[in-house]
Order: C-alpha cells, then sequence, then structure tokens
C-alpha cells in the first residue's frame, strides 16, 4: 500500500480506510455474543443505529474499530462484529490515539459513557480533542454511574440524591459539549437516543469529519435514573424545550404558533426570544463552520440540567490539521533525514558503563 506524505493511503474509502466491494447490511455488524443491557436502556437504540449505519460507509469490517473504557456503554464492542478493545476505566481515548496514530487505514471509534469519559478519564478525553487525533468519541450520557449502581456522576444535577450522595449532590456538572468546545474540539454534536434518524444523521457527519469528533448522546437508565430525558421525549415538550441545529439555517424552534428564535439579547448574548417579537434579520443563523469556537460554546450554554432549552444537533464542524496526520509526517521526515542505524545506536557516544 503506497501512502501520501502525511502517511495517509492513496487509495480506499473514508479518509483513506480501504473500501468492501460487499454489499452489508446491519446484521453483518451484529457479533454472536448475547446483549446485556436491562431491559429499556437507551443503549440498545444507540447499538441498533450504529449496526443499521456502518454499512453505508462501506468500509470493511475488519478496518473498523471500536475501543471502550468501563461502565454499561462499555460493553459496545462485544456487540460489534468488528475489531475492538473492551480496555481499562477512563483510557479508551489514550488507546485509541495511538491506534489511530499508527494505523491510518483504521476507522477508529471510542464508546464511553459520562463516568469513564469525565471523571477518571477526564484528562485522556480533553488532550485527544485539543489534539485533533483522528477519534469518533460516542459520549453516552444517562447522567447517573449505571454499571456500579447508582451513584452520582459528573454530569448528575447538583442536589441529586443517590446512594453515595444522600443528602444530595454539592458537584457542579460538566456540559460535555462545553467541554469539548472549550478543549477545542473540532466537531461537536449533540443528539437523544430516542431519536433514531437524528442519532443516524449526527453519527454519518461525525464519520465524514476528519479529526476529533464527540457526540454527546442523552441516553436513559431505566433503573438507576429513569427518565432523566423524558421532557425532550414528550411530543409537546420536545417541540418547545429542543433546539435543532442546522448548518445555514436560522436558529427557529418551536410549535407552528408558539415558536422561539435564537437571537442577541443587548448584552450581545445569545438568548431565546419569542419568535414573532424579533426582527427576522435579528435572528441568529447558525454557522458550524465558524473557526471562533465562542459562538458555538455560546450555544452550548443555552439551557442547562433543566433541559429547557436543549440544543442539539452539530454545535462546530471545522478543518485544521490532526494530530496523527503530524505525527506521521514528522516520523517520516525524521527517518529521511536520518536513516535508522541500530548499531551505531548501540556503539554511539550516548552509552553509559553500570
Amino acid at each position: 500500500m503506497t501512502t501520501t506524505d502525511l502517511g495517509l493511503p492513496e487509495v480506499g474509502g473514508l479518509h483513506g480506510v480501504p473500501t468492501s466491494d460487499e454489499k452489508q447490511t446491519a446484521k453483518d455488524y451484529k457479533s454472536d455474543q448475547e446483549v446485556r443491557w436491562c431491559p429499556g436502556c437507551g443503549d440498545y437504540i444507540v447499538l441498533n443505529a450504529v449496526q443499521s449505519f456502518l454499512p453505508t460507509l462501506g468500509l470493511k469490517r475488519e478496518n473498523i474499530v471500536f475501543i471502550s473504557g468501563i461502565g454499561c456503554s462499555s460493553r459496545f464492542p462485544y456487540y460489534m462484529n468488528t475489531y475492538g478493545m473492551h480496555s481499562i476505566h477512563g483510557r479508551a481515548p489514550a488507546i485509541a490515539t495511538g491506534l489511530a496514530t499508527q494505523r491510518p487505514d483504521l476507522s477508529v471509534w471510542v464508546v464511553t459513557g459520562d463516568g469513564d469519559a469525565l471523571s477518571i478519564g477526564g484528562n485522556h478525553l480533553i488532550h485527544a480533542l485539543r489534539r485533533n487525533v483522528n477519534l469518533k468519541i460516542l459520549l453516552f450520557n444517562n447522567r447517573i454511574y449505571g454499571l456500579t449502581k447508582g451513584q452520582y456522576s459528573p454530569t448528575s444535577e447538583v442536589g441529586k440524591v443517590t446512594k453515595s450522595t444522600p443528602a444530595g449532590s454539592l458537584d457542579t456538572p460538566f456540559n460535555p459539549v462545553s467541554l469539548a468546545l472549550g478543549a477545542e474540539a473540532s466537531f461537536v454534536a449533540r443528539t437523544l437516543d430516542s431519536d433514531r434518524a437524528h442519532v443516524t444523521e449526527t453519527l454519518q457527519a461525525a464519520a465524514e469529519h476528519r479529526g476529533s469528533a464527540l457526540v454527546e448522546i442523552y441516553q436513559n437508565c431505566p433503573i438507576f435514573n429513569d427518565g432523566a430525558f423524558d421532557v425532550l421525549k414528550d411530543k409537546d415538550e420536545k417541540q418547545r424545550r429542543i433546539i435543532p441545529l442546522s448548518h445555514g439555517e436560522p436558529i427557529v424552534f418551536g410549535p407552528e404558533g408558539e415558536q422561539s428564535a435564537v437571537v442577541r439579547n443587548a448584552a450581545g448574548e445569545l438568548a431565546v426570544a419569542p419568535f414573532a417579537e424579533v426582527a427576522s434579520g435579528d435572528v441568529v443563523v447558525h454557522d458550524a463552520e465558524r473557526e471562533d469556537s465562542s459562538f458555538a460554546y455560546a450555544l452550548s450554554r443555552l439551557g442547562g440540567v433543566n433541559l429547557d432549552p436543549t440544543v442539539t444537533g452539530v454545535f462546530r464542524s471545522v478543518s485544521r490539521p490532526t494530530y496523527d496526520d503530524a505525527a506521521r509526517q514528522q516520523t517520516s521526515a525524521a527517518r529521511q533525514s536520518n536513516p535508522p542505524d541500530l548499531q551505531g545506536l548501540l556503539t554511539g557516544n550516548d552509552t553509559w558503563t553500570i
């Protein structure tokens, strides 16, 4: 296989990953393992969406890898008929970084949860994002520790009563989208487990992006935090609360006759106002490709843990050099200017006698 100057394969499909000539279906991506999540868990919906979505990429299954950490969502690799690794708590982005750097022919996906990614794995996550490693990171957010039986997590709301916080959580929760944007992630999106069409659309956009792509997925835990996102699934409330983003389109949402719009207030901040009370020219037009991340960050601050409102879709999608491309280019240049000399290394001056 020949490569480009950046170390990418010259032939192949998405971002140089080899394509398959065989017609694939969702069944091809289902492993022979029994899917073991609690009845009603939102993970089932996401798994089915991923298994149905991957055939559309036309990639060889042996060139797709799913890496997870620890948690309910991290069982994902067992259920995918691709390569995969169930790694250690919080370290999936670090392991995936090494793989993506050494294997440009692979499509590397990370599956993690709000506890795994944002607690013990927090530093690994933000550094993978700031480096812009070519990874697709699916962050399942159910606002609870499910696998360890219901302790509060980094995204649980203040006052959350759990086994580990019987008097209520004192911690201010993370906003994963804001965190990712603050780390300069080049692609950031949010979707909801119950909206399979939107999940699929968002995953497609993430897959097409070259660089770090973080997708936060609101996901229900029916055992330890049931109904955390029910207000976004109610037929009437979801129209009033969900702000869907579409690049290049004015940000308007809500049921007919009761629509709202995103505008800039007198202080220059983004805010929600009744659509009927604002001039059409004052409605903010979404620009996911804006280089300055402050616009996307401001969108991520609309609403909050009470989900009123909740912004979904692609917040940011910009192009910038990826860490893995640059690392391969740097290594290639070093080899050309200074060919490997093992004997010289062993007998050179940089040796010590012990």
